[in-house]
C-alpha cells in the first residue's frame, strides 16, 4: 500500500520537488538521499516533458536540460529502482497526461507498483476525466494526487471528496515559479477542504523561504517547494548535493509545529 500517510504522521511534511534526469540519474539518485538525510518528508519527481504547461521556466529549462542528457521514462522507472534499495521515503510523480497516454495507463501504473513508486500527480488532467485513470491506478496500489487551485467552495468540496494520498493545494493562479508574497486566502481553501476529508493538505506553487514554510505549513499539513530546488541543480549541477542538502535543512527547520 502507498507510503503517502507516513510523511504525514504526526508531523508537517516538507516535500521537495526535482526533475528526473537534471543533470543525469545517476545525480537525481543522489540528490534525493540528500534531501531525505536534510529532512525531507516526500519527494516529487518530475517526468521531463517537452510542454509542461503548469511550469515556470525554472523547472522548464530542467526539462529541456533532462532530455537533451538522454532521459526516458524507462529509464526513470530503473533509477526509482535502484533508489528503493536504498530508501524507502514515499515517491510521487509528477508529470503530464500525454506521457502516462503514451506509454499506456495499465503498463505506466504497473511500473509505478513494481518499482515502489507511491502517487501520481497530473496537473493537465481534469477532475471530471479522471475516472478512466482512477480506478487502473487504485489497483496497483498508486494514489492520484488532486490538485485543487483557488476556485469556487463548492468545487472545491466536490474535488476534495474524493482524493487520496495528499491533496496539493495550489497557492497561486499561474505557473510554477518562486513568489515573493502569496495573495491567495489558502488557509480558507484549507478550511473548506478540512470539512470534507481528512486527507492530508499540502500547499505548493511559489513557496521559497523559511518563513513562507513556517506560515503555509501552520495553515496545512505540509508544503511543497520545487523551483527553488530546481534553481540550485540548475546553478550547481552534478556538485548540488551538498547545497541541496543545506537549502532543504534550513526549509524544514521552518515548519510549524
Amino acid at each position: 500500500m502507498s507510503k503517502i500517510k507516513n510523511a504525514f504522521d504526526g508531523k508537517k511534511a516538507f516535500i521537495a520537488f526535482l526533475t528526473a534526469g537534471d543533470p543525469t540519474l545517476e545525480k537525481t539518485e543522489e540528490f534525493v538521499l540528500e534531501m531525505e538525510r536534510a529532512g525531507a518528508a516526500l519527494i516529487e519527481l518530475g517526468i521531463p516533458f517537452t510542454d509542461p504547461i503548469a511550469d515556470g521556466p525554472v523547472i522548464q529549462e530542467a526539462n529541456l536540460r533532462s532530455l537533451s542528457a538522454g532521459c526516458t521514462t524507462d529509464k526513470i522507472f530503473e533509477m526509482v529502482e535502484r533508489l528503493r534499495k536504498k530508501t524507502q521515503i514515499p515517491l510521487v510523480f509528477l508529470t503530464y497526461l500525454n506521457t502516462v497516454y503514451k506509454y499506456g495507463y495499465e503498463r505506466f501504473l504497473n511500473r509505478c507498483r513494481e518499482t515502489g513508486m507511491d502517487g501520481l500527480i497530473i496537473p493537465d488532467l481534469p477532475y471530471e476525466e479522471q475516472e478512466e485513470l482512477k480506478p487502473i491506478a487504485a489497483k496497483y496500489d498508486v494514489d492520484v494526487i488532486t490538485m485543487i487551485a483557488p476556485t469556487s467552495h463548492e468545487r472545491i468540496k466536490s474535488v476534495a471528496r474524493d482524493a487520496g494520498g495528499f491533496i496539493y493545494v495550489v497557492s497561486s493562479m499561474g505557473v510554477t515559479g518562486e513568489r515573493a508574497e502569496i495573495t491567495t486566502d489558502v488557509g480558507e481553501i484549507v478550511e473548506t477542504i478540512r470539512t470534507v476529508t481528512d486527507v492530508p493538505t499540502a500547499i505548493g506553487f511559489g513557496i521559497n523561504t523559511k518563513e513562507q514554510v513556517h506560515k503555509y505549513s501552520g495553515l496545512s499539513d505540509g508544503v511543497i517547494v520545487g523551483s527553488a530546488i530546481v534553481k540550485i541543480i540548475g546553478k550547481y549541477g552534478a556538485d548540488a548535493g551538498e547545497k541541496l542538502y543545506e537549502y532543504v535543512h534550513e526549509m524544514v527547520s521552518g515548519l510549524a509545529e
